[in-house]
């Protein structure tokens, strides 16, 4: 493969971009409409496997293909960011991402099902490019902001897509949400192509040559190693918990309803707030402190359940606990970027794409161990290691070396 050479546009001079609270508010609206997509699928993995013939025993592969192909996509797509022009990669993989979710509500058998909802979440991967794309165009001096109100919309994409399925599922049915999710894409990819600059990379390296620099960017960057572990633990944390809970909150005493769970799940928004406080943090220089604190409220937020026994309090208890939870993981996580996003320019794309291929294995790994954990000792096994998780990251962040 040749060689490309770029002309340094928006690596070496982002301020020259033009970024307004418009354009901000368009590329964090733009992240929480497609990561979505990812999780749509979650709470609809049992009517869509019926729908489909598959068992019950088959219906976690619906979320697995999804995450396979999003992880697939942060070490294979991702990378591009920093070698193709960022603007058109990012409408081209939304509209494609839209002719994968018009896939689904016409799918009767497995297999196309599987393979559409896997490049879902591999094409998904745009708001890891959109991400990058706004820290680039942002100032040094305001940039943990704008990452911070950016990925706000991003959490708030990911908080509001179940209970959404949820409640279209009851209304209509569960094809519903894909087939309004594809006109949503469609016309996103508009909207990006009018408001997005472009954004063309100074990297002179090929595609392959990138790849391979993601192995040596993971064994010589030590902050990419530390933050990508603080937040494995955290998003662990996190998939933990909102696993567990609709399983809880469905058996006995408490009964709720497919409706019900979906109103629970709103609490978790609250915690979307963190993102540009963390952001406003991370620019005053005070990311060891508030990271330290993020993880310990997640952790606490676990053992304060233990409190509370009576079905109503504790539920009330669950709800305080998830908005913790989710305030602290959603701080962590932008702390991490903007530590992430004062390094060079030229790799942001790999470094996020590491990033969050690390911790999203983190949190399918929270998530299957929460599971597992709660058919075994309930409730107070699931909260121990749940509380566990960003307990070790803490103890693991204490011996960080400041300068």
């Amino acid at each position: 493969m040749n060689k490309p050479t770029f002309s340094p546009v928006s690596s070496e001079h982002p301020e020259q971009e033009g970024l307004t609270p418009h354009l901000v508010m368009v590329i964090a609206a733009a992240c929480g409409l497609i990561v979505a997509n990812l999780y749509y699928a979650q709470p609809l993995a049992g009517p869509i496997s019926a729908t489909l013939g598959m068992s019950a025993s088959q219906a976690g592969l619906i979320v697995t293909m999804t995450q396979m192909g999003y992880c697939l996509g942060l070490l294979l797509i991702v990378p591009l960011a920093d070698l193709l022009e960022n603007r058109s990669l990012i409408v081209w993989m939304t509209r494609l991402v839209m002719l994968a979710l018009l896939v689904l509500p016409f799918s009767s058998h497995p297999v196309p099902f599987l393979l559409a909802i896997g490049l879902v979440g591999l094409l998904s991967v745009a708001v890891q490019i959109l991400v990058p794309f706004a820290a680039h165009l942002a100032p040094e001096a305001i940039r943990g902001r704008v990452v911070g109100n950016v990925m706000s919309g991003l959490m708030m994409g990911i908080m509001l897509a179940r209970p959404v399925s949820s409640f279209v599922a009851q209304f209509f049915s569960w094809q519903t949400i894909f087939l309004l999710s594809a006109g949503v894409m469609l016309a996103l990819s508009i909207v990006l192509q009018r408001v997005l600059p472009q954004r063309i990379p100074i990297t002179q390296s090929s595609y392959r040559d990138l790849l391979l620099s993601m192995v040596h960017l993971l064994t010589h960057t030590p902050v990419l190693q530390r933050r990508a572990f603080y937040h494995a633990c955290m998003f662990g944390a996190f998939s933990l918990f909102w696993t567990v809970t609709p399983l809880l909150l469905a058996g006995t005493p408490y009964l709720f309803s497919q409706g019900k769970i979906a109103l629970f799940a709103f609490v978790g928004v609250a915690g979307a707030i963190a993102a540009p406080i963390a952001g406003r943090i991370a620019d005053k220089g005070w990311t060891w402190p508030a990271s330290l604190a993020a993880m310990g409220m997640a952790s606490l937020a676990f053992l304060s359940t233990w409190l509370f026994h009576q079905p109503g309090l504790f539920v009330l208890a669950l709800c305080i606990a998830g908005v913790a939870i989710d305030f602290g993981v959603t701080a962590n996580l932008v702390l991490g970027q903007r530590a992430l996003y004062v390094l060079a320019p030229e790799h942001r794309a790999r470094l996020n794409g590491l990033y969050m291929a690390i911790f999203f294995l983190g949190g399918a790994a929270g998530s299957a161990l929460g599971a597992w954990t709660y058919a075994r000792g309930g409730w107070i096994w699931a909260s121990t290691l749940g509380a566990a998780l960003p307990a070790l990251a803490f103890l693991v962040c204490l011996t960080e070396k400041r300068t």
